[in-house]
């Protein structure tokens, strides 16, 4: 239960509710426990009187309405305080389910874009949901139950042995065996619970990719490959699931086994005993009724033990993620100016999975206002310049700065609350329109809204929607075309007025027309930001007051447009090819 450890803040979190709990639990069994004490009393009682009926000057019908009175207000109140207890104990689990699915997003957010490329979405998401909820059966059932059985097992065993200790002593002979079975089966029910999560893992990540692809699926006729893929998988996981419920199948059948001994000797020695007449025949069937008041909590055991073993398994995948520490590390110094500049000091960007050199000694300096243009081939290295400025990552030499103070140095919220950014891949959640446009300005007017769609050419588009600025896309924005998606994403960037606008080639997917009036708009509203553009036609930069070549990471050459093209270099190559 080492993985399990993690999860002691919340027990300390919780506490109170917690111990309320295992007092009611236990003042739940104190009364529960009067049954057995009571039908033994009577039983006594009838012997009592069956035997000396003649000198009997009791009132045995008068003593039997008051035990089962007794015995009647006992199940009541073991009743009510069993329900107060689940109240106290089922609620802790699922507010501690609450919090570690928030604490495991949460960490997912801080980590950098590096960790979500190596790792699988399908994984990922099975964590922070499957993980999580095996995680709160040990919080809940499995520590009701425990706290339960425990109880029974103390009050009860502690009064077999002052009642009858010779007769207890024998009852218990099953249990030491007991023990070492739960713990040889629990080791195998730990290895086989991580291989059924593993598996549910990797059909988590298979479907989403599917889903995901489904027009390459279809386009390329592969839909039976794709089952039989998934069949294969299934197929899998059903053999693991088996394997892991067969050896759960054993802890029933066990419990009873050695429940039914239990009880076998209770009815032979204490049978005995009570020929011999050390014993009452009330003290036999209160025996007799405890075993089997231990017989319920006994084959849970295994049921718990199934459940932790299950939780351990969980946590520990949980806290494989929880581990990681993000990359980016957050600074303290606040950046209060209305007029940034950027510069680029001597950086060199080394991806280490590939060990590709995306960048490599780039110095330059980027004055406030000024319209910046990137052009160059596909991994030139465009992109990872972009990501530096808003810290998506870090370079692995030189630095970045924004007005001379090393973006390492600068708070994260208040670096990233200056930038708009428009990424290559534009991405909408599956929300209304609005609420997509509203993550670049949370409190902004609808007439803000629709100034920003305008200037980004895409407010004709919104309105001739049934629902207009209230409807809801589909996952990633898939029932828009990807030029109304991109569209959207730059309107967002604009609404929220940044201070750095950074635009990483999101026009490639609209018309050569419709790019000229979103440039012509872009041109107006950037008279009062620092602009960087990155793309692959020369049209879409030939405006910036400067711009750079990149190739293979390094810079081919600078200037503006008409000082690019008297180079009669790259660029002026490129720009001949466009225009042919």
């Amino acid at each position: 239960m080492k993985a399990l450890r993690y999860l002691n803040k919340y027990f300390l979190k919780y506490r109170k509710l917690l111990i309320i709990g295992v007092l009611l639990t236990v003042i739940a069994r104190l009364f529960s426990l009067q049954v057995p004490r009571m039908v033994g009393d009577s039983l006594t009682e009838v012997e009592t009187y069956l035997s000396n009926a003649d000198e009997f000057s009791g009132n045995i019908q008068n003593v039997l309405l008051i035990n089962i009175l007794i015995i009647l207000a006992a199940a009541l109140l073991s009743g009510l305080f069993t329900f107060w207890m689940r109240q106290c104990i089922i609620n802790v689990s699922r507010y501690i389910e609450f919090d570690l699915k928030n604490e495991v997003f949460s960490h997912y957010l801080r980590l950098t874009q590096r960790f979500f490329k190596n790792n699988r979405t399908g994984d990922l998401m099975n964590r922070v949901s499957e993980d999580v909820s095996k995680v709160r059966m040990y919080f809940g059932p499995a520590l009701m139950y425990s706290i339960n059985t425990i109880t029974l097992f103390v009050v009860i065993i502690v009064y077999m042995f002052s009642v009858a200790p010779q007769l207890s002593a024998y009852t218990i002979i099953p249990f030491p065996i007991l023990s070492i079975l739960i713990y040889k089966l629990s080791k195998r029910i730990n290895i086989k619970s991580t291989r059924v999560q593993e598996m549910l893992s990797k059909m988590s990540t298979f479907t989403q990719e599917s889903f995901n692809g489904i027009s390459v699926i279809k386009s390329y006729r592969i839909q039976q490959r794709m089952e039989k893929s998934f069949d294969a998988m299934t197929h899998q996981n059903y053999e693991r699931s088996l394997d892991l419920a067969k050896i759960q199948a054993w802890f029933f059948p066990l419990m009873i086994l050695l429940i039914g001994c239990s009880n076998l000797i209770v009815i032979f020695i204490g049978g005995k005993k009570y020929i011999d007449g050390t014993i009452d025949i009330g003290i036999l069937a209160e025996f007799i009724i405890y075993v089997n008041m231990l017989t319920w909590p006994v084959a849970l055991v295994g049921w718990i033990t199934s459940i932790v073993q299950q939780s351990e398994a969980s946590q520990e995948r949980i806290n494989q993620f929880l581990k990681e520490v993000p990359e980016i590390k957050n600074g303290v110094k606040s950046l209060n100016t209305k007029k940034p500049s950027i510069r680029f000091q001597n950086v060199s960007v080394i991806y280490p999975e590939t060990k590709v050199k995306a960048l490599e000694n780039i110095s330059l300096d980027i004055p406030y206002g000024q319209t910046f243009g990137i052009i160059g081939k596909v991994g030139s290295g465009k992109t990872t310049f972009l990501n530096l400025i808003p810290r998506l990552f870090d370079p692995n030499h030189g630095t970045v700065k924004l007005n001379n103070a090393d973006v390492k140095k600068l708070n994260l919220n208040s670096l990233r609350n200056l930038i708009g950014y428009v990424p290559q891949q534009s991405f909408l959640f599956s929300e209304t329109i609005e609420d997509n446009l509203r993550f670049g300005k949370n409190d902004a007017s609808f007439n803000e809204l629709v100034k920003a769609t305008k200037n980004a050419l895409v407010h004709h588009n919104i309105i001739n929607f049934k629902d207009g600025y209230k409807t809801l896309l589909g996952e990633r924005g898939m029932t828009l075309s990807g030029g109304q998606i991109q569209r959207i994403s730059i309107a967002r960037a604009l609404l929220k007025n940044p201070k750095v606008l950074l635009l990483d080639d999101c026009l490639s997917a609209v018309d050569s027309e419709t790019e000229e009036v979103i440039l012509s708009n872009l041109k107006r509203l950037r008279k009062n930001k620092t602009t960087i553009i990155v793309s692959h036609r020369i049209t879409t930069v030939q405006e910036a007051d400067f711009i750079i070549v990149l190739d293979k990471g390094k810079i081919l050459e600078s200037g503006n447009h008409q000082q690019l093209l008297d180079n009669n270099r790259y660029y002026h190559e490129l720009y001949q090819k466009q225009n042919n």
